[in-house]
């Protein structure tokens, strides 16, 4: 009996290279069925899940009270914007909405219209710029330094220093400024026991911006440095070890192992500061607005103060928050974006 090529004994053909990869893959598809199936057959109910977790659901429950209390139903009153609110229309402001007469997009057209709101924008802009490109990385910095510190107590006291000007109030930071800086400060005092006169820095209006960002520096500079030190915590001395060993110096330790790992904090940051670019304060641009005038201390928060609480115009006031909000929501999404395409987890997760 001749026997053709391939073929067994018997004349049977032995089963052929394409049958066995359909034959592993119809098994890896029948396990993930049954891992499937098992997977909901193990779910625990969401009965019993409450009745477990109820201790964590008690104890966060009054965190979402205030969260919902105070920062979601208030939106509701945007639908001001749209109206020519009167809160004296009624007997109390809420059922005055009910009363007031609807206007559509006029109070928008009116903002637009407005110089003063692009006065406030401009400003709002440029500090924010400034402080993006001065502060952003002071903490970042101040963060590098304080890990660099081997003793455990100087590095405590340095840190207990830099974070303390954070609970201070803008009112005590300002008087700080303004006994060092101002025109009967420290400063211009030794300046006239010299032969020079009239330094005042807390009433020059063209140098207001950079003011504003020192004091920003100053008293928030060191809080925002906990984030980094969390982040520089969790990184393995190993790597450190490993990278030494190799020949690093300092220098390159810091570049190739402590910067990548503060990457994603720093993303995670920058997408939240960008987000809110166009709020730079309120406090401390209101106690210092007799001081440089309104023409370079006039942001959108103290601009929607002063047309709303000032100037009793409500609607147009909720109008310009709205708009600030709805940007505000944009730059943060662009900003996520932004950081997905660099490679970074940002916000949330893709």
């Amino acid at each position: 009996m001749s026997l053709t090529a391939g073929s067994r004994p018997d004349g049977t053909r032995p089963p052929s290279a394409v049958e066995e990869p359909t034959a592993a893959v119809a098994t890896v598809v029948a396990k993930d069925r049954v891992s499937r199936k098992a997977g909901r057959a193990g779910r625990i109910p969401w009965r019993i899940r409450l009745r477990r977790d109820r201790a964590l659901i008690l104890m966060t429950l009054p965190v979402i009270v205030l969260l919902l209390l105070f920062n979601y139903v208030p939106l509701l009153g945007n639908v001001v914007a749209f109206q020519d609110y009167d809160p004296y229309i009624s007997s109390n402001g809420i059922t005055a909405i009910f009363h007031s007469p609807w206007v559509g997009v006029e109070q928008f057209s009116r903002m637009v219209d407005d110089p003063l709101f692009w006065d406030a924008t401009q400003n709002t802009i440029v500090l924010f710029v400034l402080q993006l490109v001065l502060f952003f990385p002071i903490p970042i910095a101040l963060a590098l330094l304080i890990n660099s510190v081997v003793r455990p107590r100087v590095r405590a006291v340095a840190q207990a220093i830099m974070y303390l000007p954070h609970f201070f109030s803008w009112v005590l930071v300002v008087t700080v400024f303004q006994q060092i800086f101002g025109g009967a400060g420290i400063i211009a005092q030794t300046l006239e026991d010299h032969g020079w006169s009239g330094f005042d820095l807390m009433t020059n209006a063209s140098l207001f911006k950079y003011l504003v960002t020192a004091q920003a520096v100053w008293k928030d500079a060191g809080w925002g440095i906990i984030v980094f030190l969390a982040a520089l915590a969790a990184v393995s001395t190993d790597l450190y070890e490993a990278a030494a060993m190799d020949g690093a110096g300092r220098w390159r330790r810091m570049w190739h192992v402590t910067l990548p790992a503060l990457r994603p904090v720093i993303a995670l940051l920058l997408v939240l500061r960008v987000g809110d670019a166009l709020s730079v304060g309120f406090e401390q641009f209101l106690l210092q607005r007799d001081a440089v005038g309104v023409g370079a201390s006039e942001v959108l928060d103290t601009y929607v103060w002063n047309m709303g609480i000032q100037n009793g115009d409500f609607s147009y006031a909720a109008a310009v928050g709205l708009v600030k909000g709805v940007i505000g929501i944009c730059l943060v999404l662009s900003a996520n974006k932004f950081a997905h395409l660099m490679g970074e987890q940002g916000v949330y997760q893709k």
